[in-house]
């Protein structure tokens, strides 16, 4: 076992079993700190990372809100887990030509990728975490797969009612098992039924939200899960760009959860903004303009035609990522109704 694995191990074998929030927790806190994960060469691939075409719309997204909106002084562009910093640079490209230059501020709290992001984008501001963020003018934020990192609670339906799911030890493995009865979700389910929150997700949203209620500006939320709240076990790991064991060696891959969106929605709409959506990220892009810029990206330049088509494809293909990932947008209720949405 790995660092990580033996000082999960060492908990475990103290305090007793953990829960699986902690347990994915720690894995990818380890995970993210230690590595660039992104690209051919890492993990997986993001939108960004695909084409340039996933951050140009972005941005022309948050020009297209902001000068409607009046063209409002003070504006910051925030990113939340920002990569590379890939998608933040075509974006800020595609604000400035709309004359929306605004200073970047990125939330990240990995010394490996800060590194790659400075290289980027120098003049950017990092932070923590989203409570250090300016307090002076609207705020511009993109969250694209942020929030499917972030540790889930599990729980099971037992035939002695709901149990949390906990991560033990048994033969200096790690395993899964119910663990303490805990309060009933809200309806019925039968035995064996799955439920999955994520108490970080609905504290994070929620504190954005009230910022841009307060301050103007938006949010916009790329990330996969379904539209409405579900049951199921959706938590799963990701090495070397295919499926692996979630069980197995934490914090050497990537852990994520389908995003709720419903909670997510309803967390925000209680602090006062608009909630656009979700819309599947295939409708959004072709109706922010995907086709028409990648036939302008083809006719630039012809021999990369093909390739321009398998991206859009790859980003907007009901079988590849436009069903299955959703987009969501927070508004100031001070600001205009988001493009994109109807």
């Amino acid at each position: 076992m790995g660092n990580i694995a033996d000082r999960l191990a060492r908990r475990i074998e103290a305090d007793g079993p953990i829960s699986v929030a902690a347990y994915m927790a720690e894995a990818n806190a380890h995970y993210y700190a230690t590595r660039d994960p992104f690209g051919s060469a890492g993990d997986f691939v993001t939108a960004p990372e695909i084409s340039q075409m996933f951050g140009e719309l972005i941005g022309a997204w948050i020009g297209d809100l902001w000068s409607r909106a009046g063209r409002p002084q003070d504006v910051h562009y925030v990113e939340l887990g920002p990569g590379r910093g890939t998608l933040a640079a075509d974006a800020l490209r595609a604000m400035a030509a709309a004359g929306l230059k605004p200073p970047v501020h990125f939330v990240e709290t990995s010394p490996v990728l800060r590194e790659t992001q400075a290289r980027r984008l120098p003049d950017a501001l990092w932070h923590d975490d989203s409570d250090t963020l300016p307090e002076d003018g609207p705020l511009l934020i993109v969250a694209n797969e942020f929030f499917d990192a972030l540790p889930v609670r599990q729980l099971v339906r037992t035939e002695d009612g709901w149990r949390e799911l906990v991560v033990a030890l048994e033969d200096g493995a790690f395993r899964r098992a119910p663990g303490p009865i805990r309060p009933a979700p809200p309806g019925d389910a039968p035995p064996g039924t799955i439920v999955e929150t994520c108490p970080a997700a609905s504290a994070i949203i929620a504190g954005l939200a009230r910022r841009i209620a307060a301050q103007g500006g938006t949010a916009l939320i790329v990330d996969y899960g379904p539209v409405r709240s579900g049951t199921g076990d959706t938590l799963q790991a990701v090495s070397a760009h295919g499926f692996a064991d979630p069980w197995v060696e934490p914090g050497e891959r990537d852990l994520t959860a389908h995003v709720d969106f419903e909670a997510l929605a309803e967390a925000a709409g209680r602090e006062g903004v608009r909630v656009a959506g979700p819309r599947t990220q295939g409708e959004w892009l072709v109706a922010m303009g995907l086709d028409l810029r990648a036939r302008a990206l083809a006719r630039s330049a012809p021999e990369r035609a093909d390739e321009i088509g398998a991206a859009r494809e790859r980003l907007a293909g009901p079988d590849e990522m436009g069903d299955l990932f959703k987009v969501m947008a927070l508004v100031s209720p001070s600001w205009p109704e988001a493009a994109g949405f109807a």
